[in-house]
């Protein structure tokens, strides 16, 4: 059983709410993991079933649970407001947000690949590197590999030397989380060819060669959910 503090001024709805974030953050319950069922977490909790489904209906709201039919509650992002800043967890429509974001993301990204080659250090290349390699063994033995991939992409907008990107790139990969949840691994060969060709251009300071990986890396990410999207349209 887990303890909490005590919120005594708050509903007990969002009492609950709030507890159940903090034992999603606390067990942890990583995204695309299960949460326990209704009649399980009422009796943690010691709050009734309603109760429970108002806190889940909550945190769905907020991007962090996601209800699938017959097969259980899941966690799908485990950022607060402040690792959110732009509030993209909170966009109902996860698949055009997602398309939204990879579209803006190929406006950006490219370039500052481009220029990390001729800004970064000889040292912040090689931590580069170690960020690709981290990654990749995260991602073939079936672990979590979001947060790697998240400092893989960060680290390229740090080692552009440009202020402005090293704080917008965090903030627009939070929905990476958002992202996996939706493709469950449908291009690991693809995520870990294209990393790897952006990682060997910069070794080479090949603007061009890190330019054009970059784009393909995002464009295969992009081609995947305009593939789920029209998936989803016929289904309806």
């Amino acid at each position: 059983m887990y303890t909490f503090e005590k919120m005594s001024k708050k509903p007990l709805g969002a009492q609950t709410e709030d507890k159940l974030m903090k034992y999603i953050l606390q067990k942890p319950v990583e995204p695309g993991q299960k949460i326990p069922n209704e009649f399980e977490l009422a009796k943690q909790f010691g709050v009734g079933r309603s109760t429970i489904r108002e806190a889940v209906k909550g945190l769905v709201s907020r991007g962090i649970l996601e209800v699938r039919r017959g097969s259980g509650t899941y966690v799908i992002n485990t950022n607060t407001y402040e690792e959110d800043p732009l509030g993209l967890s909170k966009t109902e429509d996860k698949y055009k947000m997602a398309l939204d974001l990879f579209e803006m993301r190929l406006m950006i990204e490219p370039e500052l690949a481009a220029l990390a080659c001729k800004n970064a250090s000889r040292e912040e290349l090689q931590k580069l590197k170690m960020l690709c390699d981290a990654t990749e063994q995260l991602y073939r033995g079936g672990h979590n590999h979001i947060g790697k991939d998240i400092e893989f992409h960060t680290w390229i907008a740090r080692c552009s030397k440009n202020q402005v990107a090293e704080t917008l790139i965090p903030a627009m990969n939070t929905a990476d989380y958002t992202f996996a949840s939706l493709t469950h691994r449908l291009l690991i060969e693809e995520t870990l060819k294209t990393h790897r060709a952006v990682t060997e251009a910069m070794l080479k300071r090949d603007a061009v060669g890190a330019r054009c990986a970059m784009m393909m890396h995002l464009t295969y990410n992009r081609q995947a959910i305009v593939k789920l999207l029209e998936e989803r349209d016929q289904e309806m």
